[in-house]
């Protein structure tokens, strides 16, 4: 009776056939079967792109694709020969009739839940403690126990994630952005961000704060909103960050360089070529603004994410290698997947909150401690039935911390304005103070998923949380935004929310663990500076992993001082000996690679904004846009393609003696017809 009045708003007698029959159906899954759980929220009639559906015009029907309306129809079958209490009240064509209606739902008016995705993941947990062997649908202990289940959740931070997630994912889709931007007291400095997403067609957004060093979840919005109205495009109760499968984009690449870091095979100052390359099987990727920039460092590839030098170092790193590494970090690929040369840029689908939990892991010096929603499970008398106090929850070391830090390092830049003037934008600020903070972004192809990871440093206080964030935007069936990057939207996103729920907590800064050493390298190279080195920086190492070989990008060249050809015996001079830029053995273990590295060399020695290659990309100094932090330069220049020109063969010397006395005489010219002309005899 209470199911008819709540699901239905009837009594017992009025309910018709096929109602009658899914309510007999739900007593095997309660929850699996509930119809507010399988119902989804269909407008009646039709709205405007971005719009919303008047709350009158909101109906919940259940699919007829759903198992409890497959239940109901097996139930209406059943009952056509083994019904004795119906006994011949129905006809078979009532039967038949009764499983093509649609199951449309009442209004519901349930308790609100408080943050509501959070919960569900609550629920998830304390399945797998009381039910470990059946699934969370299975464990009737949930609802029937009389647990009480104490949680991670952190309200002042819920509310804060809550907040600025609708604002940047629904607010700019509603009318009046201004005046719901005012109603959430979002300050006036951020309007400008938030109208600027208006019309890109990004409907929806998510976001997690982590305790990186507990494991404990403090915050937790699967979608934008649990309660509002749903689209295609935005659908509230959908949780994308624990079961949405998102492409990462750039986010993967600091596990990918992790990993090659701690085996060794790459440092911070590794050089890899930014130079547009054939992959195979057609797989020819750019970076977003279509540039070539050539020799980069590990480091300054990372900071800046550009796409092709992950790339090779996932090649470098071993597909097979990195997908199984990766996976140590406790990233799930999407079931069915297998390692392909494009990881490297992210384009395996992955939970968002695994990739929250894998920055955690760096942050926390390369441990991995399991994700939790639960602090303590009681039962109704007081016992404790969890945590076990003899199971210690542990962290899973995942990569050295060495090689953790060395991440967070270069991450670190990404808010710091004078290293990373873009990304620095959105650096966390307390009080008009710049907190030590790392973080990377994510945008994938088409912009169908703009992604932002990061962390702050751990505070002294080892009872003190230690918050890492992640952000998730784009839409739930999958739609490509408009030309919406990350640093325009999840971004700022981050920002907002770390700045706000770290606000009046201590400041503190990334400690360097032992093992580390700092070395002078070349600039572009990272080798151990040369006589033609332009430029050194200092470079963090692995102890042991530090470059013992000299620069040998640059060979030395003669080139003739007057023309800047190169020099050859009977050149006008001075002769002068210089460093030549010489990229032909950079990358010869991977013929391809190289052969793109060739083609790059002969547009880029005619300087920058060349275009050509495979995709016509420019030619570009590192980085661009008016930030040259090495200097307008590849590190140097190209050997002269040309040599110089012979000087002439020595003229007649003038005579000496003013009388002519012994002069030589002057050469006879030809005459008409081919007769000696006589020379001019010189007046004494």
């Amino acid at each position: 009776k209470a199911a008819a009045h709540t699901y239905f708003a009837k009594e017992l007698d009025e309910l018709t056939l096929a109602e009658a029959a899914i309510l007999a159906a739900i007593p095997q899954s309660p929850t699996r079967f509930d119809l507010v759980k399988n119902a989804e929220e269909v407008c009646t009639v039709t709205v405007a792109e971005g719009g919303e559906c008047p709350p009158a015009k909101i109906q919940l029907v259940v699919p007829d694709t759903a198992e409890i309306v497959v239940r109901r129809d097996y139930v209406l079958d059943q009952m056509k020969t083994r019904s004795p209490l119906s006994g011949a009240k129905h006809t078979v064509d009532e039967y038949e009739k009764a499983k093509s209606e649609p199951v449309v739902l009442a209004r519901q008016l349930g308790v609100r839940w408080l943050a509501p995705h959070f919960v569900w993941q609550v629920r998830r947990e304390l399945a797998s403690i009381l039910c470990p062997d059946v699934t969370v649908d299975e464990c009737r202990d949930i609802d029937t126990g009389g647990y009480r289940v104490t949680t991670t959740l952190d309200w002042k931070m819920q509310t804060t994630t809550e907040k600025w997630v609708f604002a940047a994912a629904r607010a700019p889709n509603l009318s009046d952005t201004k005046t719901r931007l005012k109603n959430l007291k979002i300050p006036a400095r951020d309007w400008g961000w938030l109208v600027n997403l208006r019309g890109k067609n990004l409907h929806n957004g998510a976001a997690a704060i982590l305790d990186y060093r507990t494991g404990e979840i403090l915050a937790y919005a699967g979608s934008a909103s649990y309660t509002a109205t749903g689209t295609k495009k935005f659908q509230p109760q959908w949780d994308v960050l624990s079961d949405g499968w998102r492409q990462p984009g750039s986010s993967i690449k600091p596990l990918n360089y992790a990993i090659g870091i701690e085996d060794r095979t790459m440092t911070a100052a590794t050089m890899f070529m930014d130079v547009t390359t054939d992959f195979g099987g057609k797989f020819i990727p750019t970076q977003a603004d279509k540039k070539e920039r050539g020799p980069v460092r590990l480091r300054s590839a990372l900071q800046f994410s550009l796409n092709i030098p992950s790339i090779k170092a996932g090649v470098m790193n071993g597909l097979d290698h990195f997908y199984k590494r990766s996976r140590d970090f406790g990233v799930a690929y999407i079931p069915g997947s297998v390692p392909v040369v494009s990881m490297g840029i992210g384009t395996l689908e992955v939970h968002p909150i695994d990739l929250l939990g894998a920055y955690g892991a760096i942050a926390d010096g390369g441990q991995l401690m399991p994700r939790t929603t639960i602090l303590k499970v009681t039962k109704a008398d007081g016992t404790v039935i969890w945590p076990d106090t003899a199971v210690k929850r542990k962290p899973t070391k995942v990569i050295s911390p060495q090689a953790a830090y060395i991440v967070t390092d270069i991450l670190k830049g990404n808010t710091d304005p004078k290293v990373n003037p873009f990304w620095g934008e959105w650096a966390i600020y307390d009080n008009g103070v710049r907190r030590p903070a790392a973080y990377k972004t994510g945008t994938t192809n088409e912009n169908r998923d703009v992604h932002a990871y990061g962390y702050l440093a751990p505070p002294k206080d080892p009872k003190a949380p230690a918050l890492a964030v992640g952000v998730w935007m784009g839409n739930s069936n999958n739609d490509p935004n408009t030309d919406t990057l990350s640093l325009k939207s999840s971004a700022p996103l981050w920002s907002r929310i770390l700045t706000e729920a770290s606000k009046g907590m201590p400041i503190a800064d990334f400690r360097q663990p032992k093992g580390l050493v700092t070395v002078a390298v070349d600039a572009i190279t990272g080798l151990k500076p040369g006589p033609f080195s332009t430029r050194t920086v200092k470079e963090l190492f692995i102890d042991g992993t530090e470059p013992t070989q000299s620069d040998d990008l640059r060979r030395t060249v003669d080139i003739d001082a007057a023309s800047g050809l190169l020099w050859q015996d009977g050149c006008v001079g001075p002769r002068k000996t210089v460093g030549a830029l010489d990229f032909s053995q950079v990358e010869a273990a991977f013929p391809r690679w190289q052969k793109a590295d060739n083609a790059w060399v002969r547009r880029a020695a005619k300087g920058p904004g060349v275009g050509g290659g495979l995709k016509g990309t420019a030619t570009q100094y590192f980085y661009g846009d008016g930030f040259y932090p090495f200097g307008r330069t590849w590190g140097g220049i190209f050997a002269p393609s040309g040599t110089c020109p012979l000087a002439p063969p020595p003229s007649v010397a003038p005579c000496a003696n003013p009388f002519g006395l012994f002069c030589p005489s002057p050469p006879v010219e030809p005459g008409p017809g081919g007769s000696p002309k006589p020379g001019r005899t010189p007046k004494p």
